[in-house]
Protein backbone atom coordinates (compact mmCIF):
# COMPACT_ATOMS: atom_id res chain seq x y z
CA UNK A 1 0.00 0.00 0.00
CA UNK A 2 1.64 3.54 -0.75
CA UNK A 3 2.27 5.92 1.83
CA UNK A 4 -0.05 8.27 2.24
CA UNK A 5 1.05 11.96 1.05
CA UNK A 6 2.25 14.48 3.65
CA UNK A 7 -0.16 17.38 4.72
CA UNK A 8 0.45 20.61 3.11
CA UNK A 9 2.22 22.63 5.85
CA UNK A 10 0.17 25.18 7.41
CA UNK A 11 1.39 28.76 6.23
CA UNK A 12 2.98 31.28 8.54
CA UNK A 13 0.76 34.06 9.83
CA UNK A 14 1.43 36.71 8.52
CA UNK A 15 1.35 39.93 11.09
CA UNK A 16 -1.10 42.63 10.78
CA UNK A 17 0.42 45.51 8.59
CA UNK A 18 0.82 48.84 10.97
CA UNK A 19 -2.45 51.05 10.46
CA UNK A 20 -2.18 55.04 10.93
CA UNK A 21 -3.61 55.89 14.38
CA UNK A 22 -7.13 56.67 14.74
CA UNK A 23 -9.86 59.35 16.26
CA UNK A 24 -13.23 59.55 16.24
CA UNK A 25 -14.71 62.58 18.12
CA UNK A 26 -18.46 63.65 19.25
CA UNK A 27 -19.90 66.26 21.42
CA UNK A 28 -22.41 64.79 24.10
CA UNK A 29 -23.07 66.28 28.16
CA UNK A 30 -24.18 64.94 31.03
CA UNK A 31 -25.89 65.72 33.91
CA UNK A 32 -23.88 64.43 37.63
CA UNK A 33 -25.15 65.66 40.97
CA UNK A 34 -27.54 68.44 39.56
CA UNK A 35 -24.34 70.36 37.29
CA UNK A 36 -24.44 70.00 33.49
CA UNK A 37 -21.50 68.55 32.15
CA UNK A 38 -20.26 68.95 28.08
CA UNK A 39 -17.48 66.96 27.15
CA UNK A 40 -16.06 65.58 24.06
CA UNK A 41 -16.05 62.04 23.54
CA UNK A 42 -13.03 60.24 21.67
CA UNK A 43 -12.77 57.01 20.51
CA UNK A 44 -9.39 56.22 18.97
CA UNK A 45 -6.15 53.89 18.76
CA UNK A 46 -2.73 54.38 19.87
CA UNK A 47 0.20 52.71 18.62
CA UNK A 48 3.04 51.02 20.44
CA UNK A 49 6.31 50.65 18.99
CA UNK A 50 9.37 48.57 20.19
CA UNK A 51 12.74 49.53 20.50
CA UNK A 52 13.97 50.65 16.68
CA UNK A 53 10.26 52.29 17.03
CA UNK A 54 8.98 49.86 14.81
CA UNK A 55 4.82 49.87 15.37
CA UNK A 56 4.08 46.44 17.47
CA UNK A 57 0.79 46.89 18.65
CA UNK A 58 -2.68 48.99 18.14
CA UNK A 59 -4.41 49.77 21.32
CA UNK A 60 -7.82 50.98 21.05
CA UNK A 61 -9.08 53.51 23.56
CA UNK A 62 -11.87 55.36 24.33
CA UNK A 63 -11.61 59.05 26.52
CA UNK A 64 -14.34 61.52 27.98
CA UNK A 65 -12.68 64.98 28.29
CA UNK A 66 -14.71 67.74 29.74
CA UNK A 67 -15.20 70.70 27.20
CA UNK A 68 -15.10 74.65 28.31
CA UNK A 69 -12.30 73.86 30.87
CA UNK A 70 -9.98 76.58 31.20
CA UNK A 71 -6.53 74.87 31.56
CA UNK A 72 -7.21 71.39 30.50
CA UNK A 73 -3.88 70.48 31.18
CA UNK A 74 -4.13 70.67 34.50
CA UNK A 75 -7.43 68.79 34.91
CA UNK A 76 -7.18 65.43 36.45
CA UNK A 77 -7.45 62.47 34.23
CA UNK A 78 -7.90 58.66 34.57
CA UNK A 79 -6.82 55.44 33.24
CA UNK A 80 -9.39 52.63 33.59
CA UNK A 81 -9.21 48.98 32.78
CA UNK A 82 -11.05 45.82 33.32
CA UNK A 83 -9.21 42.51 33.86
CA UNK A 84 -8.74 39.05 33.28
CA UNK A 85 -6.25 38.95 32.29
CA UNK A 86 -7.56 39.08 28.44
CA UNK A 87 -10.70 41.02 29.63
CA UNK A 88 -12.14 44.39 27.45
CA UNK A 89 -12.82 47.44 29.34
CA UNK A 90 -16.25 47.79 28.13
CA UNK A 91 -17.40 46.67 31.61
CA UNK A 92 -16.02 49.39 33.84
CA UNK A 93 -17.09 51.75 31.29
CA UNK A 94 -20.65 50.67 30.60
CA UNK A 95 -21.09 49.81 34.47
CA UNK A 96 -21.69 53.61 35.42
CA UNK A 97 -18.34 55.05 35.26
CA UNK A 98 -18.80 56.35 32.09
CA UNK A 99 -21.38 58.69 30.84
CA UNK A 100 -23.52 56.08 29.67
CA UNK A 101 -24.42 53.07 31.14
CA UNK A 102 -25.95 49.98 30.58
CA UNK A 103 -29.47 49.27 33.53
CA UNK A 104 -29.53 45.75 34.66
CA UNK A 105 -32.26 44.40 36.68
CA UNK A 106 -30.66 44.21 40.55
CA UNK A 107 -29.23 40.81 41.73
CA UNK A 108 -31.16 38.86 38.96
CA UNK A 109 -31.44 37.86 35.41
CA UNK A 110 -31.41 41.05 33.46
CA UNK A 111 -34.19 40.34 29.87
CA UNK A 112 -32.76 39.60 26.85
CA UNK A 113 -32.81 42.71 24.60
CA UNK A 114 -33.66 45.49 23.84
CA UNK A 115 -31.55 46.94 26.52
CA UNK A 116 -32.22 50.11 28.29
CA UNK A 117 -29.18 52.48 27.72
CA UNK A 118 -29.56 55.92 29.41
CA UNK A 119 -26.89 58.49 30.65
CA UNK A 120 -24.85 57.92 33.90
CA UNK A 121 -25.52 60.05 36.66
CA UNK A 122 -23.06 58.37 38.71
CA UNK A 123 -20.48 58.74 36.29
CA UNK A 124 -16.63 59.72 37.33
CA UNK A 125 -16.12 62.07 34.54
CA UNK A 126 -17.57 65.09 37.20
CA UNK A 127 -14.39 64.30 38.88
CA UNK A 128 -11.97 63.50 35.87
CA UNK A 129 -11.33 62.92 32.65
CA UNK A 130 -11.29 59.62 32.09
CA UNK A 131 -9.47 57.33 29.42
CA UNK A 132 -10.41 53.42 29.03
CA UNK A 133 -7.91 51.05 27.67
CA UNK A 134 -8.21 47.86 25.85
CA UNK A 135 -5.48 45.43 26.79
CA UNK A 136 -3.71 44.41 24.05
CA UNK A 137 -5.91 41.39 22.29
CA UNK A 138 -8.94 42.69 23.77
CA UNK A 139 -11.50 44.84 22.14
CA UNK A 140 -10.59 46.39 19.16
CA UNK A 141 -6.55 46.50 20.85
CA UNK A 142 -4.49 43.92 18.19
CA UNK A 143 -1.13 43.46 17.67
CA UNK A 144 0.60 44.82 14.19
CA UNK A 145 3.89 44.70 12.31
CA UNK A 146 6.12 42.99 13.85
CA UNK A 147 4.34 42.20 17.21
CA UNK A 148 3.74 39.27 18.46
CA UNK A 149 1.36 38.34 21.34
CA UNK A 150 4.30 37.34 24.17
CA UNK A 151 5.64 40.58 23.85
CA UNK A 152 2.10 41.78 25.66
CA UNK A 153 0.72 38.53 27.19
CA UNK A 154 2.98 38.61 30.98
CA UNK A 155 2.80 40.64 34.10
CA UNK A 156 5.42 42.39 33.40
CA UNK A 157 4.94 42.67 28.71
CA UNK A 158 1.52 44.16 30.64
CA UNK A 159 2.71 46.96 32.36
CA UNK A 160 5.40 47.49 29.83
CA UNK A 161 2.44 48.44 26.88
CA UNK A 162 0.23 49.75 29.36
CA UNK A 163 3.00 52.58 30.61
CA UNK A 164 3.54 53.12 26.81
CA UNK A 165 0.25 54.05 25.88
CA UNK A 166 -0.10 56.44 29.08
CA UNK A 167 3.52 58.05 27.62
CA UNK A 168 2.00 58.28 24.37
CA UNK A 169 -1.64 59.77 25.19
CA UNK A 170 -0.13 62.13 27.94
CA UNK A 171 2.35 63.33 25.09
CA UNK A 172 -0.29 63.02 22.05
CA UNK A 173 -2.65 65.07 24.07
CA UNK A 174 -0.42 67.48 26.45
CA UNK A 175 -1.43 66.46 29.55
CA UNK A 176 1.14 66.47 31.15
CA UNK A 177 0.32 69.15 33.94
CA UNK A 178 -3.13 67.15 34.44
CA UNK A 179 -3.00 65.00 37.95
CA UNK A 180 -2.70 61.79 36.88
CA UNK A 181 -4.98 58.28 38.44
CA UNK A 182 -5.07 54.55 37.67
CA UNK A 183 -8.48 52.68 38.23
CA UNK A 184 -8.23 49.26 37.83
CA UNK A 185 -10.81 46.18 38.12
CA UNK A 186 -9.66 42.90 39.38
CA UNK A 187 -7.03 41.98 37.58
CA UNK A 188 -6.72 45.23 36.54
CA UNK A 189 -5.63 45.96 40.40
CA UNK A 190 -2.30 43.17 39.79
CA UNK A 191 -1.87 45.83 37.12
CA UNK A 192 -2.31 49.60 38.38
CA UNK A 193 -0.04 47.77 41.69
CA UNK A 194 2.74 47.01 39.19
CA UNK A 195 1.95 49.95 37.23
CA UNK A 196 2.30 52.81 40.17
CA UNK A 197 5.91 51.37 40.58
CA UNK A 198 6.54 51.16 36.87
CA UNK A 199 5.73 54.60 36.31
CA UNK A 200 7.21 56.06 38.86
CA UNK A 201 10.76 54.77 37.81
CA UNK A 202 9.86 56.41 33.99
CA UNK A 203 9.46 60.19 35.49
CA UNK A 204 5.75 59.56 35.60
CA UNK A 205 4.71 60.49 39.25
CA UNK A 206 0.54 59.11 40.38
CA UNK A 207 -1.36 60.78 42.27
CA UNK A 208 -4.07 58.25 43.46
CA UNK A 209 -4.90 54.94 42.55
CA UNK A 210 -8.04 53.51 42.75
CA UNK A 211 -8.14 49.48 43.02
CA UNK A 212 -11.68 47.63 42.56
CA UNK A 213 -12.32 44.13 43.71
CA UNK A 214 -8.40 43.26 44.29
CA UNK A 215 -6.30 40.60 44.07
CA UNK A 216 -2.81 41.70 44.65
CA UNK A 217 -1.05 38.31 45.82
CA UNK A 218 -1.42 34.53 43.95
CA UNK A 219 0.98 32.85 46.34
CA UNK A 220 -1.75 32.46 49.19
CA UNK A 221 -3.56 29.46 47.47
CA UNK A 222 -0.98 26.78 48.10
CA UNK A 223 -1.62 22.96 48.87
CA UNK A 224 -1.54 22.92 52.91
CA UNK A 225 -1.87 26.72 53.29
CA UNK A 226 -5.22 27.22 55.43
CA UNK A 227 -4.78 31.39 54.47
CA UNK A 228 -7.51 31.33 51.74
CA UNK A 229 -10.47 29.49 54.83
CA UNK A 230 -9.91 32.43 56.79
CA UNK A 231 -9.43 35.41 54.00
CA UNK A 232 -12.78 33.98 52.48
CA UNK A 233 -14.91 33.36 55.33
CA UNK A 234 -16.18 37.16 56.14
CA UNK A 235 -17.48 37.31 52.44
CA UNK A 236 -18.83 33.87 53.39
CA UNK A 237 -20.88 35.58 56.42
CA UNK A 238 -21.69 38.73 53.94
CA UNK A 239 -23.11 36.25 51.38
CA UNK A 240 -25.11 34.03 54.20
CA UNK A 241 -26.13 37.58 55.29
CA UNK A 242 -27.62 38.46 52.30
CA UNK A 243 -29.74 35.18 51.44
CA UNK A 244 -30.68 35.10 54.97
CA UNK A 245 -29.25 31.81 55.82
CA UNK A 246 -27.95 32.83 58.68
CA UNK A 247 -29.70 31.71 62.24
CA UNK A 248 -31.15 35.32 64.13
CA UNK A 249 -29.78 37.37 61.18
CA UNK A 250 -28.13 40.34 62.86
CA UNK A 251 -29.61 43.66 61.96
CA UNK A 252 -25.72 45.57 60.36
CA UNK A 253 -23.83 44.11 57.82
CA UNK A 254 -20.83 45.99 58.74
CA UNK A 255 -20.91 44.46 62.04
CA UNK A 256 -21.48 40.76 61.86
CA UNK A 257 -18.85 40.85 58.53
CA UNK A 258 -16.59 42.78 61.78
CA UNK A 259 -17.50 39.70 64.14
CA UNK A 260 -16.24 37.35 61.28
CA UNK A 261 -13.39 38.75 60.38
CA UNK A 262 -12.40 38.53 64.31
CA UNK A 263 -13.73 34.60 64.40
CA UNK A 264 -11.83 34.21 61.27
CA UNK A 265 -8.66 36.01 62.30
CA UNK A 266 -8.76 34.37 66.18
CA UNK A 267 -10.47 30.78 66.94
CA UNK A 268 -10.65 29.71 63.27
CA UNK A 269 -7.27 30.23 62.19
CA UNK A 270 -5.75 28.70 65.60
CA UNK A 271 -8.57 25.63 64.87
CA UNK A 272 -6.91 24.90 61.26
CA UNK A 273 -3.65 25.64 62.09
CA UNK A 274 -3.63 22.23 64.37
CA UNK A 275 -4.10 20.35 61.13
CA UNK A 276 -4.63 16.83 61.94
CA UNK A 277 -4.05 17.28 65.93
CA UNK A 278 -7.45 19.10 66.29
CA UNK A 279 -9.55 17.87 69.10
CA UNK A 280 -12.72 16.56 68.17
CA UNK A 281 -14.01 18.80 71.03
CA UNK A 282 -12.48 21.79 69.57
CA UNK A 283 -13.86 20.66 66.19
CA UNK A 284 -17.44 20.50 67.13
CA UNK A 285 -17.26 23.30 68.74
CA UNK A 286 -15.57 25.45 65.92
CA UNK A 287 -17.94 23.86 63.53
CA UNK A 288 -21.12 25.37 66.19
CA UNK A 289 -19.44 28.81 65.44
CA UNK A 290 -19.21 28.56 61.54
CA UNK A 291 -22.67 27.27 61.41
CA UNK A 292 -23.40 30.70 63.16
CA UNK A 293 -21.42 32.54 60.35
CA UNK A 294 -22.28 30.46 57.12
CA UNK A 295 -25.66 28.86 57.80
CA UNK A 296 -24.06 25.59 56.51
CA UNK A 297 -25.14 22.47 58.30
CA UNK A 298 -22.95 22.04 61.40
CA UNK A 299 -22.34 18.00 60.06
CA UNK A 300 -21.24 19.49 56.80
CA UNK A 301 -18.49 21.66 58.31
CA UNK A 302 -17.42 18.75 60.29
CA UNK A 303 -17.35 16.28 57.55
CA UNK A 304 -15.22 19.21 55.43
CA UNK A 305 -12.53 19.51 58.41
CA UNK A 306 -13.92 22.93 58.69
CA UNK A 307 -12.64 23.94 55.01
CA UNK A 308 -15.09 24.66 52.95
CA UNK A 309 -13.98 26.23 49.40
CA UNK A 310 -15.45 29.01 46.69
CA UNK A 311 -17.05 26.25 44.31
CA UNK A 312 -18.73 24.53 47.34
CA UNK A 313 -19.78 27.10 49.79
CA UNK A 314 -21.46 28.50 46.25
CA UNK A 315 -23.41 25.27 45.62
CA UNK A 316 -24.03 24.60 49.74
CA UNK A 317 -25.38 27.92 50.70
CA UNK A 318 -28.78 27.36 48.86
CA UNK A 319 -28.95 23.71 48.45
CA UNK A 320 -32.29 23.27 50.24
CA UNK A 321 -33.43 25.61 47.15
CA UNK A 322 -31.67 23.52 44.63
CA UNK A 323 -30.17 26.76 43.26
CA UNK A 324 -26.61 27.99 43.16
CA UNK A 325 -24.97 30.99 43.59
CA UNK A 326 -22.67 33.48 41.59
CA UNK A 327 -19.06 33.68 42.15
CA UNK A 328 -18.82 37.99 40.94
CA UNK A 329 -21.48 38.44 42.78
CA UNK A 330 -23.33 36.15 44.98
CA UNK A 331 -26.46 37.62 44.94
CA UNK A 332 -26.97 36.27 41.70
CA UNK A 333 -29.00 32.29 42.47
CA UNK A 334 -30.04 30.13 39.61
CA UNK A 335 -31.01 26.61 39.29
CA UNK A 336 -28.80 24.21 38.34
CA UNK A 337 -29.43 20.60 36.53
CA UNK A 338 -27.79 18.80 38.95
CA UNK A 339 -28.50 19.12 42.39
CA UNK A 340 -26.48 17.05 44.29
CA UNK A 341 -23.24 17.84 42.43
CA UNK A 342 -20.56 19.63 44.86
CA UNK A 343 -19.66 21.84 42.43
CA UNK A 344 -21.63 24.28 39.77
CA UNK A 345 -22.43 23.93 36.18
CA UNK A 346 -22.21 27.98 35.70
CA UNK A 347 -21.99 31.22 37.06
CA UNK A 348 -25.00 32.56 37.01
CA UNK A 349 -23.56 36.58 38.14
CA UNK A 350 -21.86 35.94 34.87
CA UNK A 351 -23.87 34.58 32.40
CA UNK A 352 -26.80 36.72 33.63
CA UNK A 353 -24.95 39.97 33.30
CA UNK A 354 -22.24 39.46 30.21
CA UNK A 355 -25.01 39.37 27.34
CA UNK A 356 -26.50 42.96 28.36
CA UNK A 357 -22.86 44.41 28.37
CA UNK A 358 -22.02 43.35 25.11
CA UNK A 359 -24.84 43.96 23.06
CA UNK A 360 -24.90 47.67 24.86
CA UNK A 361 -21.57 48.32 24.21
CA UNK A 362 -21.61 47.66 20.40
CA UNK A 363 -24.76 49.57 19.73
CA UNK A 364 -23.10 52.41 21.87
CA UNK A 365 -19.66 52.39 19.63
CA UNK A 366 -21.69 52.19 16.61
CA UNK A 367 -24.45 54.75 17.28
CA UNK A 368 -23.05 57.13 20.25
CA UNK A 369 -19.57 57.35 19.74
CA UNK A 370 -19.64 56.82 15.65
CA UNK A 371 -16.73 54.16 15.26
CA UNK A 372 -17.06 52.71 12.61
CA UNK A 373 -14.85 49.29 11.42
CA UNK A 374 -14.70 45.81 10.58
CA UNK A 375 -13.10 44.18 13.12
CA UNK A 376 -14.83 42.38 15.81
CA UNK A 377 -14.72 43.54 19.26
CA UNK A 378 -12.99 41.12 21.85
CA UNK A 379 -15.11 41.03 25.16
CA UNK A 380 -12.28 38.98 26.37
CA UNK A 381 -9.44 36.73 25.14
CA UNK A 382 -8.91 32.96 26.48
CA UNK A 383 -5.49 33.12 24.01
CA UNK A 384 -4.00 35.98 26.07
CA UNK A 385 -5.16 34.60 29.64
CA UNK A 386 -3.97 30.92 28.11
CA UNK A 387 -0.58 32.31 27.29
CA UNK A 388 -0.19 34.64 30.11
CA UNK A 389 3.38 34.63 31.38
CA UNK A 390 2.95 34.91 34.93
CA UNK A 391 6.19 35.78 36.09
CA UNK A 392 7.05 39.14 37.65
CA UNK A 393 10.18 40.31 39.97
CA UNK A 394 12.24 36.76 39.15
CA UNK A 395 9.04 35.07 41.08
CA UNK A 396 6.99 32.32 39.50
CA UNK A 397 3.68 34.05 40.17
CA UNK A 398 2.97 38.14 40.91
CA UNK A 399 3.12 39.81 44.55
CA UNK A 400 2.10 43.52 43.70
CA UNK A 401 1.16 44.40 47.02
CA UNK A 402 5.10 45.22 47.38
CA UNK A 403 5.15 47.40 43.94
CA UNK A 404 2.46 49.53 45.26
CA UNK A 405 3.99 50.18 48.90
CA UNK A 406 7.48 50.39 46.56
CA UNK A 407 5.63 53.51 44.29
CA UNK A 408 3.99 54.47 47.82
CA UNK A 409 7.37 55.34 49.44
CA UNK A 410 9.13 56.51 46.67
CA UNK A 411 6.38 59.06 46.57
CA UNK A 412 4.70 59.97 49.21
CA UNK A 413 1.94 62.17 48.30
CA UNK A 414 0.62 58.89 46.65
CA UNK A 415 -2.91 58.24 47.97
CA UNK A 416 -5.02 54.31 47.51
CA UNK A 417 -8.55 53.91 47.74
CA UNK A 418 -9.79 50.00 47.93
CA UNK A 419 -12.92 49.37 46.64
CA UNK A 420 -14.57 45.70 48.00
CA UNK A 421 -17.78 44.32 47.63
CA UNK A 422 -19.33 42.13 50.44
CA UNK A 423 -20.61 39.64 48.00
CA UNK A 424 -17.77 38.82 45.80
CA UNK A 425 -16.29 35.48 46.30
CA UNK A 426 -13.65 35.91 43.22
CA UNK A 427 -11.66 38.98 45.05
CA UNK A 428 -12.62 38.44 49.35
CA UNK A 429 -12.45 41.62 50.77
CA UNK A 430 -10.53 40.27 53.32
CA UNK A 431 -7.57 38.73 51.78
CA UNK A 432 -6.89 42.37 50.34
CA UNK A 433 -6.56 43.68 53.71
CA UNK A 434 -4.41 41.38 54.68
CA UNK A 435 -2.09 42.24 51.86
CA UNK A 436 -2.35 45.70 52.31
CA UNK A 437 -1.44 45.40 56.22
CA UNK A 438 1.32 43.10 55.61
CA UNK A 439 3.12 45.40 52.50
CA UNK A 440 5.88 47.11 54.87
CA UNK A 441 4.29 50.34 54.93
CA UNK A 442 5.28 52.88 57.95
CA UNK A 443 2.13 54.56 59.60
CA UNK A 444 2.21 57.54 58.06
CA UNK A 445 2.10 56.58 54.30
CA UNK A 446 -0.39 53.65 55.69
CA UNK A 447 -2.96 56.02 55.74
CA UNK A 448 -2.70 57.12 52.68
CA UNK A 449 -4.80 53.90 52.03
CA UNK A 450 -8.34 53.97 52.43
CA UNK A 451 -11.21 51.30 52.41
CA UNK A 452 -14.93 51.60 51.10
CA UNK A 453 -17.57 48.11 51.25
CA UNK A 454 -20.38 47.97 49.10
CA UNK A 455 -23.74 45.74 49.20
CA UNK A 456 -22.50 44.63 46.21
CA UNK A 457 -20.05 41.55 44.20
CA UNK A 458 -17.09 41.84 42.10
CA UNK A 459 -18.28 44.17 39.53
CA UNK A 460 -19.71 46.68 41.91
CA UNK A 461 -21.66 48.67 39.43
CA UNK A 462 -24.33 46.59 39.03
CA UNK A 463 -26.14 47.17 42.25
CA UNK A 464 -27.86 50.71 41.49
CA UNK A 465 -27.39 51.72 45.08
CA UNK A 466 -23.84 50.98 45.52
CA UNK A 467 -22.92 52.74 42.50
CA UNK A 468 -24.39 55.50 43.64
CA UNK A 469 -22.13 54.96 47.32
CA UNK A 470 -19.14 54.47 45.40
CA UNK A 471 -19.66 57.55 43.33
CA UNK A 472 -19.96 59.41 46.95
CA UNK A 473 -16.71 58.01 47.66
CA UNK A 474 -15.01 58.88 44.34
CA UNK A 475 -16.10 62.56 44.71
CA UNK A 476 -14.76 62.45 48.18
CA UNK A 477 -11.83 60.33 47.18
CA UNK A 478 -10.93 62.79 44.39
CA UNK A 479 -11.07 65.93 46.34
CA UNK A 480 -9.38 64.99 49.54
CA UNK A 481 -6.69 63.63 47.54
CA UNK A 482 -6.33 66.77 45.66
CA UNK A 483 -6.08 69.22 48.60
CA UNK A 484 -3.92 66.88 50.56
CA UNK A 485 -1.13 67.12 47.25
CA UNK A 486 0.89 69.80 49.20
CA UNK A 487 1.72 67.18 52.29
CA UNK A 488 3.04 64.51 52.25
CA UNK A 489 3.39 61.50 54.43
CA UNK A 490 7.29 61.83 55.81
CA UNK A 491 6.55 65.25 57.31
Amino acid sequence: MAALAAPPKPAASTPAPAPKERAVSTQHSVTIDGRTIRYTATAGTILLRDKSNRPIGSMFYVAYTEDGVRDPGRRPVTFLYNGGPGASSDWIQMGGLGPYRVNMTNGRATPPAPYSITPSRESLLDDSDLVFIDAMGTGYSHVVGKGKGKMFWGVDQDVKSFAQFIYRYLKKYNRWQSPKFLYGESYGTTRSAALADYLQDQGIALNGVILQSSVLNYFDWAPGSDNKYIFYLPSYAAIAWYHDRLPGKPASLSAFVQQAREFADGPYADALRQGDLLPKSQLDSVAQQLHTFTGLPVGYLERANLRVSPPHFRKQLLLPQREHIGRYDARFAASDADAVSSRNSFDPSNQFTGAPFAAAFEWYLHNVLKYHTDRLYKEGSNQAYKKWDWKHDHLAKPYVAGDLAAAMRKNPYLRVLSENGYFDLATPFHETEYDVDHALLNSRLRRHITFAYFKSGHMIYLNPGALKAMHSTLDTFYRDTLKADATPATR
